[in-house]
């Protein structure tokens, strides 16, 4: 069964500047402990945000992608490494996961591979790649993969959570993009399901953007999140029981 001490929810502030970004944490004050900094927020505000945010007292999940050549990436990723960051995203590529491992060094820095992207299905990979790819398939390869590099867990679509969970046991951090109630739409993502669907499946977090930092009361959707994992978890079997 879900731990329900432990909140699961990541607030993603996809915004253009850092004073709209600053204004919602203020806004949402104690009701969220955990914030995701991604391209849009770093391009606009840089590490100074990220700084920003951890020295409120805030965790910081810088949502970066990274994904380049190995020296670059473990330059890269050395100097996230020194900050107060909790949870940096690389590329699920095996070359890239080893090379951020070195650049994490000893740190407490938590390392994530992104699998495949939520918004991407079988036809974009097959167009992207050329030929008929299983999404299943190649986010079960990149799961391995991760395990095999050593990083800490890994991002994937809450449909394929579960999936993943079989793959990894219980030794990674699952955390699950493409998170939307029953009232919410899916907008650009494709694979996605409701919060207490994502956390039953195994997820340990869910990143959640548009429906909180667009809602006219976010305090009050975070509530209502809240209590839709609350009463999912009492209705669905709880993980590893048949």
């Amino acid at each position: 069964m879900p731990d329900m001490n432990h909140d699961p929810i990541i607030v993603a502030l996809d915004l253009s500047d850092a004073d709209q970004a600053r204004a919602l944490v203020q806004r949402l004050g104690n009701a969220v402990s955990f914030y995701k900094v991604g391209m849009e927020l770093y391009a606009a505000a840089g590490m100074n945000f990220a700084w920003e945010l951890a020295d409120s007292g805030k965790r910081v999940f810088l949502d970066l992608k990274m994904y380049d050549i190995p020296e670059t990436i473990k330059r890269a990723v050395k100097q996230v490494a020194k900050t107060d960051v909790e949870f940096l995203t690389v590329h699920a590529r095996l070359s890239v996961m080893q090379a951020a491992m070195d650049g994490r060094g000893t740190s407490s820095l938590k390392l994530l591979g992104v699998s495949v992207l939520t918004s991407m299905d079988e036809q974009d990979l097959l167009i992207d790649t050329g030929y008929p790819a299983r999404v299943s398939e190649l986010v079960a390869l990149r799961s391995r993969n991760a395990m095999a590099a050593g990083v800490d867990g890994i991002v994937c679509s809450p449909l394929d959570v579960g999936a993943v969970r079989g793959v990894t046991g219980n030794k990674a951090i699952l955390v699950t993009p493409g998170v939307r109630s029953r009232a919410g739409t899916a907008m650009d993502q494709k694979r996605v399901a409701t919060p207490a669907e994502a956390v039953a499946a195994g997820a340990d977090y869910l990143v959640i953007g548009r429906e909180v930092t667009r809602a006219n009361d976010p305090v009050a959707e975070i509530e209502r999140i809240h209590g839709e994992i609350e009463a999912g978890s009492r209705m669905v079997t709880p993980r590893g029981v048949a």
